[in-house]
């Protein structure tokens, strides 16, 4: 059974059927009227057209659905075809047939009969609907004046054929003699041949020779475009040749070939690497083919000039003496040993060992205490070349890698820069402020550094730019940031990490003496007669005018003496005292910012000195607690983050815990509200540390015991009373210091850390190693017995209310005793 199509309607009479070989034709649809060459090659089709020959030469041309198909069965052939007469036949050498057809009228196949050979089916002709008059001539002149129009447009289809398409009054003609001459797909032409309705297959064809119009005029005008890019291309390459052929005539040199023999002699003389040294011979020889103004041969030109003006064997002897380098290192700063040691312990090895990796350092501290510096001392001490790099707010993981050259202007990275300009592969390499890296959409920065940062693998760093290896692991890389968690944990991982802390006020102000007074002096354009610190104003300036771990505010005070000294000079005032008093400092510098050494006037009750870590160096923590009427409400203030908020919290539950035995009223918070203040509100503030300073202020307020003023303590509390290590000890203890306290609480487990404390400190502060809060309040709180320094630090407690007599309140006092 046979599914004929709804859209076709056949003649059901028996006297108009037909039985004819079936031809399957592939990537073609046969329309009647039309006449077409067909190559047949397989043996079916053609055992049909030697049957065809034999008789009436009638045949059925149908089209199969899939043309890939090589062997089609019934369902893969289309049931409405053409009947055709073959014209003419023709046998091949190579055993294939060429016929010649024309097309006749369209039949629908209703039944396919059994045959050995080839398909034979059985037919009935497709009847096609009628037409009215009015839609007869609309459709006509609609399809052929679009049919002239894309002739006009295509110089392939012949004039007359316009001609001869005009004088066909049969629309059901027309519409397949114009089908013919177009390149539809063959889905299309299957359905233009399947349409039975003449109109909608007229309107179906003007459809697809507007699409095929539109089509044209874009392939024209990409055409076009194209043609005019390479007439472009052809007449700079013709202008080209012809100037140099009138150059060669008038005996001018050509300087294009001048420089290429210049180049090539470069890349001769060059030593390089053999990847490096093959890869750009192969350039070379792309360059000589290209034209000389051409875009492409700019980029091969700046590639190859990359290549070989990289420093790929040239380096620095290294300097060996380890006497003088010490002696470099410390003529340039003071203190900093244990960067100074590693430097050492560097050389000494190299001096053993012939080739050694160079060392990736890292010197975290704050600002100011000389990181970029010593930097610099290092590479005068080895005797090679300094390269520093600022990462700071480097986002674009090229900046490191470079780009490739796909990418217009496209250059290496700043680490192959920096290699470029100093013209030797081991120099110091310093990458200042890594922490201050950031990321964003282009890459991460700090990724791209794994590689170069790592010993094991930047002797072969692969910039993407140049797409060859190059050897790193001679650069004795340096690299400095101010706070170490702000670095990714797999770059910590691949450096060595050296601290530089603060310093003390004994090496700023040799620091000063010996660097910072002779340089500002200079210059200003003094000299020693004109200005002479004397040692107290030194120390004034570094404890009254500056508060830092470093030495730049100081630098920047003693610039501000020497600029005004230098105003005096030029007017003539110079019979001034030259000499740079305690008493003359306010005279230059204006009143003192910061208070030294000022301690309470007496101890007070509530107000603890705790000790916290920036990261410009440490800094005093003032805690305040007030107690007053209340319902046990429990204030936290002075912008402190969760960490403090909970330490204040495990701080009070400690001491609710502890009532008793510290002789506090059983139940105090129930009555009381508490507050505790850090002073500078401003300022965020947080961290663990200031656990035992909150705890001893609270108690210190509930007991009504002053606090020692000159003792400081830093340490995290627990539910249970321990204390607990904290980190930044020696930023903390310097800090203290600088303030004039002369005792100092740490955890007992920070003792480790004490190594670290320079000895001019330690002998000056008493260091106070604790485990338990219970020490904590021994050391800082005055004892209960002392009741005559008790009434002077006495005060109205807030507990009692305005109506008890003098008597409860005595009582109260006991009590809370």
């Amino acid at each position: 059974m046979i599914n004929i199509p709804k859209i076709f309607k056949p003649d059901n009479s028996d006297s108009e059927k037909q039985t004819l070989p079936l031809l399957a034709l592939r990537d073609i649809v046969i329309f009647p009227y039309m006449v077409a060459p067909l190559f047949v090659g397989r043996q079916k089709s053609v055992n049909a057209l030697t049957d065809v020959m034999n008789n009436d030469k009638s045949i059925f041309l149908a089209t199969q659905k899939n043309a890939g198909i090589d062997n089609p069965q019934k369902k893969d052939i289309s049931l409405i075809g053409t009947i055709g007469k073959v014209l003419q036949l023709l046998r091949l050498p190579d055993g294939t047939v060429k016929a010649l057809v024309e097309g006749e009228k369209r039949a629908c196949i209703t039944r396919f009969i059994q045959h050995d050979k080839f398909f034979k089916v059985e037919l009935e002709p497709v009847v096609e609907a009628g037409i009215s008059s009015a839609n007869r001539t609309a459709l006509s002149r609609a399809v052929i004046k679009n049919f002239e129009k894309y002739a006009g447009l295509n110089k392939n289809i012949p004039d007359n054929l316009i001609s001869d398409i005009s004088l066909i009054s049969d629309l059901s003609q027309l519409s397949d003699t114009i089908t013919a001459h177009f390149s539809f797909k063959i889905k299309d032409k299957q359905r233009l041949l399947e349409t039975i309705s003449v109109e909608e297959r007229l309107s179906f064809l003007i459809h697809l020779i507007k699409m095929e119009i539109d089509i044209f005029k874009m392939d024209q005008k990409i055409k076009g475009r194209l043609k005019k890019q390479m007439e472009k291309t052809q007449k700079n390459y013709y202008l080209n040749e012809q100037m140099r052929a009138i150059k060669k005539e008038m005996g001018v040199e050509d300087e294009h070939e001048d420089e290429l023999k210049e180049l090539e002699k470069s890349i001769k003389r060059k030593r390089m690497s053999k990847e490096a040294a093959k890869k750009t011979r192969q350039e070379f020889k792309k360059l000589k083919m290209m034209a000389p103004m051409s875009a492409e041969a700019t980029v091969v030109r700046s590639y190859i000039e990359w290549i070989i003006t990289l420093p790929w064997f040239e380096r620095n002897k290294i300097r060996h003496d380890l006497e003088e380098a010490e002696n470099i290192l410390n003529e340039d700063h003071y203190g900093l040993q244990k960067p100074k040691e590693r430097i050492l312990e560097y050389l000494a090895v190299q001096s053993l060992v012939k080739k050694i990796r160079g060392p990736i350092l890292c010197l975290v501290g704050p600002p100011g205490v000389g990181k970029t510096s010593l930097a610099k001392s290092v590479a005068r001490a080895t005797g090679r070349k300094f390269i520093r790099l600022s990462l700071g707010g480097v986002r674009d993981e090229a900046e490191i890698r470079g780009h490739r050259r796909t990418y217009i202007g496209a250059m290496p990275g700043k680490i192959i820069q920096s290699l470029k300009k100093t013209g030797v592969n081991n120099p110091v390499f310093c990458l200042d402020e890594v922490d201050k890296m950031s990321m964003d959409f282009r890459g991460d920065p700090s990724a791209a550094l794994l590689e170069v940062l790592d010993p094991e693998q930047n002797n072969s760093f692969n910039d993407h730019y140049l797409d060859i290896d190059y050897d790193l692991s001679d650069i004795l890389f340096i690299t400095t940031a101010n706070t170490l968690p702000e670095i990714p944990l797999p770059l910590q991982d691949r450096m060595e990490v050296i601290r530089l802390p603060g310093y003390t006020e004994y090496e700023k102000y040799h620091i000063a003496n010996d660097f910072l007074i002779p340089k500002q002096v200079k210059i200003n354009g003094l000299e020693d007669k004109n200005l002479r610190f004397s040692k107290n104003s030194v120390f004034t300036i570094i404890r009254r005018y500056t508060r830092e771990a470093g030495v730049r505010n100081l630098e920047r005070e003693i610039a501000s003496i020497c600029r005004k000294i230098a105003r005096q000079v030029v007017r003539k005032k110079d019979k001034s005292d030259p000499n740079i008093t305690v008493a003359s400092l306010q005279k230059f510098l204006g009143p003192p910012r910061f208070r030294h050494g000022q301690l309470e006037e007496k101890d007070q009750i509530g107000l603890v000195t705790g000790l916290a870590w920036t990261q410009v160096g440490g800094e005093l923590l003032c805690i305040e607690t007030l107690t007053m009427p209340g319902k046990g409400k429990l204030t936290v203030t002075g912008k402190l983050g969760e960490v403090m908020q909970e330490s204040a919290q495990a701080a009070l539950s400690y001491v609710r815990s502890r009532a008793e035995s510290l002789l506090i009223e059983n139940k105090f918070y129930e009555k009381i509200d508490i507050h505790i203040h850090v002073p500078e509100g401003a300022i965020p503030k947080d961290g663990p540390s200031a656990g035992i300073s909150m705890c001893a202020s609270l108690v210190s307020a509930l007991t009504r015991r002053p606090v020692y003023r000159d003792i400081a303590m830093t340490g995290e509390i627990t539910l249970r009373g321990n204390v607990l290590p904290i980190g930044g000890l020696k930023e903390k203890i310097l800090a203290a210091h600088r303030a004039g306290i002369k005792k100092i609480i740490i955890p007992k487990e920070n003792e480790k850390d004490l190594k670290d404390i320079p000895q001019s400190i330690s002998k000056q502060i008493e260091i106070i190693p604790v485990k338990h809060m219970d020490e904590v309040l021994s050391h800082a709180l005055h004892p209960n017995k002392d009741e005559a320094l008790f009434k002077e630090n006495d005060i109205s407690l807030d507990i009692l209310s305005e109506k008890e007599s003098r008597e409860d309140k005595a009582k109260n006092v006991l009590n809370l005793n």
